[in-house]
Order: structure tokens, then C-alpha cells, then sequence
């Protein structure tokens, strides 16, 4: 099959499942444990993709530049800095890292 069918069929899948959503009944949102789980899950799953991000190459785990922004990118955030100040911490950590040469 044709990379193009296959991208068209999950696409199809991710409208259908939005779909989905709408039929799930309101009482069942609004009860606080669905909250509690929605944030639960979001938060992990941000937390999960961030560490294969950092982490991962293809198959493989490696360390290189990528951990130094994560560094700096947490360091600021815990200084309670602007999104974007943290943002730019990260990308010149990891800029300044890799003209250093450790890829």
C-alpha cells in the first residue's frame, strides 16, 4: 500500500475517535475522578515524550546536547521564567553545546 493511503486512513482514524467524543455523556465528564485522570494522564504523557525527546536516537538512547537544554530549560523554569525565556534558554544551551561538539 501507498504511504498516501496510509496517511489518509489515520487521519480517518483521528477524526473518528474526535468523533467519539462527543458521544461520551456530560455526567460522566463533570464527575471530578474523569478530571483527576485527564490531568494525570496529560501530565505523563508530556513527561514521557519529553524523555524519549531527550533521549532517544532512533533505536538507541545517547546523551548529547539535547540533556543540556532539558537542563537549562528546567532551571529555568524553576526560576519561574517566561515561557519563551525558557525556551531560549534551552535552544542557546543546547546551540552553545553542539558548537562546542558534544552531539
Amino acid at each position: 500500500m501507498s504511504l498516501w493511503i496510509w496517511l489518509l486512513i489515520a487521519c480517518l482514524l483521528a477524526y473518528a475517535w474526535k468523533l467519539v467524543g462527543y458521544f461520551v455523556p456530560a455526567r460522566l465528564l463533570e464527575d471530578p475522578r474523569m478530571s483527576r485522570v485527564a490531568g494525570t494522564m496529560t501530565i505523563g504523557l508530556l513527561a514521557s515524550l519529553t524523555v524519549v525527546n531527550t533521549f532517544a536516537t532512533g533505536q538507541s538512547l545517547a546523551v548529547d546536547a539535547r540533556l543540556g537544554a532539558l537542563a537549562a530549560a528546567a532551571i529555568a523554569l524553576a526560576l519561574r521564567a517566561p515561557f519563551l525565556v525558557v525556551v531560549l534558554a534551552g535552544a542557546g544551551t543546547a546551540a552553545l553545546l553542539r558548537m562546542l561538539g558534544w552531539n
